[in-house]
């Protein structure tokens, strides 16, 4: 196989074993040709095998797979929730007063 198909290859073997998007698929397959990973590929036509990009496959994904989200952080059994802040009057509504200062003048 030509070295353009090979790629094509190892991108959809990429999607298919590791369910990546055809987006993440190829950035990871680029950043593995910005490392050179290929150039021998590229010069040796007998490294195009269907095998060797199955073992392609998997050393990309180890090597350069995505940053995955991270998980939610789920708060400690017993904790207590936040406390509510107190409501805002609106602009221009009257202050309301205290108990201390209730009455007193």
């Amino acid at each position: 196989m030509t070295y353009e198909e090979y790629l094509d290859e190892v991108t959809t073997l990429i999607v298919e074993t590791y369910n990546l998007s055809d987006a993440a698929a190829i950035k990871l397959v680029v950043k593995a040709q910005d490392a050179e990973f290929f150039v021998q590929h590229d010069d040796v036509p007998a490294m195009r095998t269907l095998e060797r990009a199955h073992a392609d496959a998997k050393t990309l994904f180890a090597t350069w797979k995505p940053a995955t989200a991270k998980p939610a952080r789920a708060k400690p059994a017993g904790a207590k929730p936040a406390p509510k802040r107190p409501a805002q009057a609106a602009p221009g509504a009257p202050k309301r007063l205290s108990k201390n200062t209730a009455g007193k003048k």
